[in-house]
């Protein structure tokens, strides 16, 4: 069980790479867009939603590779 702990592990780092490569790339050209309804999706993707959803997403996961979550009953 331990060792699918850390492979998860592996796996949610990697979904934080993907989702901060896709909110930068899809969403990117929000910010550049000209239109002030644009800017203001773009501002708080980038400035509120982006750290929180890649920060959560990578700390669970070194969390999980790093064995925090062993049951060590004594």
């Amino acid at each position: 069980m331990n060792a699918l702990k850390k492979f998860l592990g592996f796996i949610w780092i990697l979904l934080a790479a993907v989702v901060s490569y896709f909110c930068i790339s899809i969403f990117g050209g929000k910010l550049s867009s000209g239109k002030q309804d644009d800017l203001v999706f773009g501002i708080i993707i980038f400035f509120i939603l982006l750290p929180l959803v890649v920060s959560g997403l990578g700390l669970f996961g070194y969390y999980c590779i790093t064995s925090e979550y062993d049951e060590d009953y004594n």
